[in-house]
């Protein structure tokens, strides 16, 4: 008797759908998919979708509806798990609202082509488990890479709030990816009855129970310096406002003074200072005043003649500048427009940006000295989703700086995903963590991706958090992505292999 499953069953059954029928089901396969993603943590529909979608891939008639599959399923992950883009178009509406929808709908269908190339390539090498995982890791590798990289709502990233997330710091984010994807693999022919099936699902589900026995013990010691986060929660449409800047600063520096003791650093989230860096010297006087002499991280920007920087600098006593860094990774589109001269004749700017080019990048990473706190890798907003940028610091530090501002991402996903994405790097590096964000979640962050202390989403206010101390450099940390890299390519390139050894032993 034929497997339901497996022949004339259910993935028989939808590819036989009329076209139009099929994609709207692959579109809601991929939403569904997408819930796994933060805040709403489904991480079983992800590894139940894929499993269909793998079921599926192997029923697929050659490479076009391999890619035809990848390409609708994606879509309807990332219009999903993405849906947060809409959110900075809604801030002047009148100048961005039209691109809303457009840049919603252009950006799940662009990234989806990504999914529609690996699943492609990978029937058209032979499918199997080795063209579905070596094929879609590949191309979502490469997303993080390619065009100045986009590795937001990986799928992998579904495990970060799981004892799974150990593993990252062997394998990186793209080895969630490939425990994620092997694991739908293996459940898709478990449900057929088949013993490697039920094998492959053993097997991974021990690197659950062995995640959370290794992660180690990254507590703060008694004696960790003690860090102040500050959030404003200054929402992004009043953030300017002639008559709001003042008491957006003013709330700033009242929780700055707070509290009867003094904390060994204070934080203030990006673009907190509503003045130039090159003209804030006053300004710069009453924030080290109200801190007490305690050194400030701020966020601000300054110029230099024509170029714009979206910069953080550390005050130390008096109003003085002790280190600027700024921003080396800037939001395409957001911060900066390709081609902006050509595009501000047509009136169509940047974001977060007023005119031309927008902000110019940093030099890159670099690392800052933070007196008794030890060494500091500063990051600002999205560059606290690239794990290339973490490994590209001259020296390893002591703790990870993040300064961000999430008002861009509304309420609803944006912030909880940034905040996952931030996490991930802690584990993957074996360090710690300050995050500050204007309209939150602002959190300390140990280095195993815990998170020991923060301050809700769309609340005012500041925390004193101790500083958890840094592990050994991880095994991530010395090899970075180029082992998984390699790792897709190899299982990919042995995908026709595997399927010749198949058609021998049933010769």
């Amino acid at each position: 008797m034929a497997d339901p499953l497996r022949a004339g069953g259910l993935a028989d059954r939808i590819w036989a759908l009329p076209r139009r029928r099929r994609i709207l089901v692959f579109l809601l396969f991929g939403a569904l998919a997408a819930l796994g993603q933060a805040p709403w943590g489904l991480w079983p529909f992800t590894l139940i979708v894929l499993a269909l979608v793998y079921g599926l891939f192997e029923r697929a008639a050659g490479w076009r509806q391999g890619a035809g599959l990848g390409w609708a399923v994606g879509a309807g992950y990332f219009l999903v798990a993405l849906s947060w883009i809409i959110e900075p178009f809604l801030v002047d509406v009148a100048r961005h609202g039209w691109m809303a929808p457009f840049a919603a709908l252009g950006l799940a269908a662009g990234l989806a082509l990504f999914w529609a190339g690996g699943l492609g390539l990978g029937r058209a090498m032979g499918g199997g488990v080795a063209g579905f995982a070596g094929g879609l890791g590949l191309t979502e590798t490469a997303r993080g890479y390619l065009f100045t990289g986009f590795p937001w709502a990986r799928p992998g990233q579904v495990l970060i709030d799981t004892p799974l997330l150990h593993w990252s710091s062997y394998f990186g984010g793209l080895g969630l990816l490939a425990l994620l994807l092997l694991a739908s693999v293996a459940l898709w022919r478990a449900v057929q009855g088949r013993s490697d099936g039920i094998i492959g699902c053993v097997a991974v589900a021990l690197f659950w129970p062995l995640g959370a026995w290794l992660t180690p013990d990254a507590s703060a010691p008694d004696e960790a310096p003690t860090v102040r986060l500050v959030q404003p929660n200054a929402p992004q449409h009043e953030k300017w406002k002639r008559d709001k800047v003042q008491e957006f600063f003013d709330r700033q520096i009242a929780f700055s003074s707070a509290g009867d003791t003094r904390p060994d650093l204070i934080v203030w989230p990006e673009t907190a200072v509503p003045v130039m860096l090159n003209d804030a010297a006053p300004t710069l006087e009453v924030i080290s005043d109200a801190a007490g002499g305690v050194p400030v991280v701020v966020g601000l920007q300054r110029h230099d003649g024509p170029r714009l920087y979206n910069s953080l600098a550390l005050v130390e006593a008096g109003g003085t500048v002790a280190s600027v860094y700024d921003k080396h990774h800037l939001v395409p589109f957001g911060e900066y427009m390709p081609f902006g001269d050509l595009m501000a004749r047509f009136g169509i700017y940047g974001l977060a940006a007023s005119q031309g080019q927008g902000y110019s990048p940093g030099p890159g990473a670099q690392v800052i000295d933070m007196g008794a706190l030890g060494r500091a890798l500063p990051l600002i907003c999205y560059e606290g989703v690239f794990a290339q940028d973490i490994r590209a610091a001259p020296e390893r530090p002591e703790f990870m700086l993040l300064i961000t501002n999430d008002a861009w991402f509304g309420e609803i996903s944006g912030p909880y995903q940034h905040l996952a994405q931030a996490r991930l790097r802690s584990a993957e590096q074996g360090l710690p963590m300050i995050r500050v964000a204007n309209t939150g979640v602002s959190a300390m962050i140990d280095a195993t991706g815990r998170v020991t202390a923060s301050i809700p989403l769309g609340e005012a206010g500041w925390l004193d958090a101790a500083l958890p101390s840094p592990l050994p450099p991880t095994v991530y940390a010395r090899t970075g992505d180029m082992p998984m890299l390699l790792f897709f390519l190899i299982i990919l390139v042995s995908s026709p292999l595997g399927n010749g050894a198949r058609e021998w032993r049933r010769m």
